[in-house]
């Protein structure tokens, strides 16, 4: 379908976001018989979904248990209660718990969202009670863009930096093949089908159509969307709720349209990380003045948060961290602001890699998750830190957006990005640091490396950490002295992926004032919902586990 160039007076439910939370509201309260329009304040749907890694962690999810897979409520809680510690909602965690299995089930029989789960996928603390070495993990199967037909110019785009040639998408399980293309065959036989692919795709798309990670959980819910007749007016942002006797009956969008809902309104819109002003309140390093860096959508400023205290809701800001950190790179940009690039998972835990202050200093188990990287940097008091390879390490693996060989990287080292030492003599004075410092860093690493035990913070020691390693390395696969020259450099900053505090809200999604008061008729979820975590980050995909389970709560809740 097409969307109608002006919306109807009313439906009976409005959903404020395109992401993943806000099309699952949409999708199960549609499947339930109501009549639904979705408005997003971008020019183009998919919200933070569409740039995201797409890992959705759900416990006890009907994948796994049909692979023969243990897991249980129990364990998953006995796990949450530990990583969130006093600051649990037991309840919310609990619907969480009880609702994702169903969740999965619902959208697997209902829609085009379709799963795999990850085999082998730990949680980031393994070692905590209830943990799971896999299973947990699901993702969309890789999806064709083809199959939203003109649609598919109105899905925004995933991060540049994330593609090869011209928006090329690749999945973990091609990394490794591309990684391995010059070493292995069966890789580079698989790197030639996808090239042949994307050549393909390139006549007639502006980018590849074979869309992976969080554009392939996007790409099949706007289908799902699209084949159930929902509207999703873009450019449309919300700039206030509709009330009459305390309840919410609709919203005006910035345009002075108003839209009354009979159910409700779900407000999706992906939290506040573009909003320097909140963020300078809840984060202390911005409030310093320091320099933060996200990776979410510039439309997500918090309008609806906002919109919402205003009639009442509470806004909780008592988690253990306000956002999902991240710790990020600046790219140059010729004549414009630098854009920020994510250290995730593919560089910091792989061997030949370490992580100094400005000072010279290690600061952090460089394995550990991109969350406990930049807490690590909190601790620390650094506003700042450099991320350190060796040539050996740099043509294998890589350096945030510097490619394995054979990609060339000289235009990296053109632009400032990366800086190039032939000693450790030369390192120190690019990155400022003090050379006896600096040298007794490499010194003691080096020896550690060459044992396999890093006795100073443990790269490496759990199975988390070893997953994003190299197997092939040992005696382990994060560590690896670094000892051939060039040796290089990479800035990196405090950063986020999306924040954590959010809306108060009950077992049904439904905002709550601060006395635990319902606001009838409004729902929230995703990053607008307060996370269920309380700023903790127990492993992959618990934003849009939880963003798809209350989306559906909330959908089923307004439809029931």
């Amino acid at each position: 379908m097409s969307t109608p160039a002006k919306p109807a007076d009313t439906y009976d439910l409005i959903v404020v976001g395109s992401g993943a939370a806000g099309m699952a509201a949409a999708l199960t309260a549609s499947i339930g018989g109501l009549s639904v329009a979705i408005f997003e304040k971008d020019k183009q749907f998919g919200g933070s979904t569409a740039v995201s890694g797409g890992a959705i962690w759900v416990p006890n999810n009907p994948l796994m248990r049909a692979a023969g897979m243990d897991d249980d409520a129990e364990a998953a809680m006995q796990y949450l209660s530990g990583e969130i510690g006093n600051l649990i909602d037991r309840d919310l965690v609990q619907a969480f718990i009880d609702s994702g299995p169903e969740m999965v089930n619902f959208f697997q029989t209902n829609t085009e969202l379709q799963f795999e789960y990850r085999a082998y996928s730990p949680d980031y603390h393994p070692d905590t009670p209830g943990a799971s070495l896999g299973g947990r993990v699901l993702d969309a199967m890789t999806f064709d863009g083809r199959r939203l037909g003109a649609e598919f110019t109105r899905l925004k785009n995933p991060i540049d930096d994330f593609t090869l040639f011209g928006g090329m998408m690749l999945n973990r399980f091609d990394i490794g093949h591309f990684m391995n293309m010059t070493h292995k065959p069966a890789s580079a036989l698989h790197a030639a089908k996808l090239l042949a692919r994307h050549a393909r795709d390139r006549l007639s798309h502006k980018r590849g159509t074979r869309l992976t990670l969080g554009q392939a959980v996007a790409g099949r819910m706007v289908l799902s969307v699209l084949n159930r007749n929902i509207p999703i007016f873009t450019d449309m942002a919300l700039d206030k709720l509709l009330t009459q006797e305390g309840a919410v009956t609709g919203i005006q969008t910035s345009d002075g349209t108003q839209v009354l809902a009979r159910r409700g309104v779900v407000l999706a819109t992906g939290g506040f990380p573009a909003n320097a002003s909140l963020r300078k309140e809840v984060m202390p390093h911005v409030a310093r003045g320091e320099a933060h860096y996200s990776m979410s959508p510039k439309p997500a400023t918090g309008s609806a948060i906002l919109a919402a205290e205003d009639i009442g809701a509470h806004f909780i800001t008592t988690n253990r961290n306000a956002a999902f950190w991240a710790p990020v790179s600046l790219i140059p940009e010729n004549g414009g602001e630098p854009r920020p690039f994510p250290h995730l998972f593919l560089d910091r835990a792989k061997p030949g890699v370490i992580a100094v202050s400005p000072e010279g200093k290690r600061f952090v188990n460089e394995a550990s998750s991109y969350h406990d990287f930049v807490s690590g940097m909190h601790e620390a008091n650094l506003a700042s830190g450099w991320l350190v390879c060796d040539h050996r390490a740099l043509r294998r693996y890589g350096l945030g957006p510097v490619r394995p060989s054979p990609a060339p990287y000289r235009q990296h080292l053109k632009s400032g990005y990366l800086k190039k030492a032939q000693t450790l003599t030369e390192l120190a004075m690019l990155i400022g640091a003090p050379e006896t410092t600096l040298t007794a860093t490499f010194k003691r690493f080096n020896e550690d490396a060459a044992q396999g035990n890093d006795t100073e913070f443990g790269k490496g020691s759990t199975a988390y950490q070893t997953y994003l390693g190299d197997a092939d390395n040992a005696p382990n696969p994060c560590l690896r002295p670094l000892n051939t020259a060039p040796f290089y450099a990479v800035r990196i900053f405090p950063g986020d992926i999306g924040t954590s505090m959010g809306l108060a809200v009950d077992t049904n999604a439904r905002v709550l004032r601060e006395d635990r008061t319902v606001i009838k008729g409004l729902y929230a979820c995703g990053n607008d919902m307060n996370s269920i975590m309380a700023g903790t980050y127990p492993g992959a995909g618990i934003t849009l586990g939880p963003a798809l389970t209350f989306g559906y709560i909330a959908g089923r809740h307004a439809s029931s």
